[in-house]
């Protein structure tokens, strides 16, 4: 008889929330933002709103996932609030662009910050070698993965603590001014100001995670809501703190279009050789995101093939309780994205289809109120309903600008959209 799967604790839960939300975004993003944006306080301005809309998001989603307490997470919510079709899609998105996409940009922007320090380094290779190595380990126990992402996960948090303490010490630091000017609130009125929101939205992007593993939880009407509270706080914190420091030490026009701000950063900071030691201690960083990615993804594939039964090999366990081929795919569909799409382009539309269903999901907590009243979740939306507005309302905001300033990115979104629904349909047909 197969042993029943470990819970995960408040602790894993938290972990899994820091780790997704804590990677590429923080470390890349600034070098596209700075390209149009040039004042301190725009910039970090947009990390603010990132993180306001993050929280406005999680405790939209506590109730929903308290609600509805099923491992999935969108794909589960909006089955449940909108019907099949829509869930469908939502969990289309989640197991392709949701998960195994951001894995596979962890493991390119990994192999970028590798390479400054093995120039020869085959990148793409070394980036499919990461996700098959971190496959192995979350597919070998619950255990095993869980200590594993706790503990590169802890040492995310003090190594980027400890890079902010030195940073703010930094003895010739760029002339960054936080006021306020004529030329800041122009800035923040402008497309680009948008468009560079989709970035730090990007950043944060996986303050929902423990959703997905909602059924494995310990108590999940208690570690849901306080996993996403006590992530989001931590992450909003470390990520104004970090971007402070790059405009702390790095000219603006030197990170202008750059992905590596990290080992620019470091480079200003401690010398030549500091530049190469970001890099490694940068890469050590990403690979608790990349491992979260990676442990999430299989459990929405794995929670589809339940439902459906052409897709039902999807869900098959191991004896530990592991969805083996839910691996198998969400691995593959990461090494695909690895060879064939350009690192921002796979990040534009990735945003533009995760903000597109977190905002849909997040519009769900009227129809919750309205058609399951009767539900009494043990957590309630705090700031009903003026926190849902304002997500909804930033998401759409982005949306808009997006449509019309990356239009071609955002048409490949909608149509992985439309393959979906052609694929639902397929599906749907042989379950009938």
């Amino acid at each position: 008889m197969a042993k029943s799967p470990a819970k995960l604790s408040v602790l894993t839960a938290t972990s899994l929330v820091i780790a997704s939300m804590i990677g590429t975004g923080v470390f890349t993003s600034l070098g596209f933002q700075v390209v149009s944006i040039k004042t301190g306080f725009s910039i970090l301005l947009l990390w603010v709103l990132g993180g306001i809309t993050a929280f406005c998001g999680a405790v939209t989603y506590a109730e929903l996932g308290s609600s509805f307490p099923r491992s999935g997470g969108e794909y589960n919510l909006m089955t449940r609030l909108y019907g099949a079709p829509f869930g469908f899609i939502a969990g289309w998105v989640s197991s392709t662009v949701g998960f195994a996409a951001p894995a596979s940009l962890a493991a390119m922007a990994l192999s970028s910050y590798m390479s400054s320090i093995i120039p020869s380094l085959p990148e793409k290779h070394f980036a499919v070698a990461v996700i098959l190595i971190l496959a192995v380990v979350h597919a070998s126990s619950v255990r095993a993965g869980t200590a594993f992402q706790n503990i590169v996960t802890g040492l995310k948090v003090l190594l980027i603590a400890a890079f902010v303490v030195v940073g703010f010490f930094f003895s010739e630091p760029q002339n960054i001014s936080l006021v306020p000017t004529a030329e800041s609130f122009s800035e923040v009125i402008s497309p680009p100001f948008a468009v560079a929101l989709v970035f730090v939205t990007y950043a944060y992007t996986g303050w929902n995670s423990s959703v997905y593993v909602v059924s494995e939880l310990e108590n999940p009407h208690k570690t849901l809501p306080r996993s996403f509270f006590v992530g989001t706080a931590i992450v909003m914190a470390l990520y104004i703190s970090l971007n402070y420091v790059f405009l702390y030490a790095v000219p603006i026009p030197e990170m202008a279009g750059k992905v590596e701000v990290g080992v620019f950063a470091g480079r200003y900071i401690f010398g030549e050789v500091g530049g190469s030691v970001m890099a490694g201690m940068i890469s050590i960083l990403l690979l608790s995101t990349i491992s979260a990615y990676v442990f999430l993804g299989p459990r929405i594939i794995q929670v589809i093939g339940e439902d459906f039964d052409a897709l039902k090999w999807l869900s098959k366990k191991n004896g530990k309780g592991i969805p083996i081929n839910a691996f198998i795919s969400s691995t593959v569909l990461s090494i695909c994205f690895i060879y064939t799409s350009s690192f921002e382009q796979v990040l534009l539309y990735t945003s533009f289809l995760l903000i597109l269903i977190t905002t849909l999901t997040s519009a769900g907590i009227f129809i919750r109120r309205t058609r399951f009243s009767d539900l009494k979740p043990k957590y309630l939306t705090w700031g009903y309903p003026v926190t849902p507005i304002v997500f909804i309302a930033l998401n759409s905001w982005i949306l808009i600008f997006m449509l019309v300033d990356k239009f071609y990115e955002s048409m490949i979104g909608l149509s992985i959209i439309v393959v979906g629904f052609a694929f639902y349909f397929l599906v749907n047909r042989k379950q009938s």
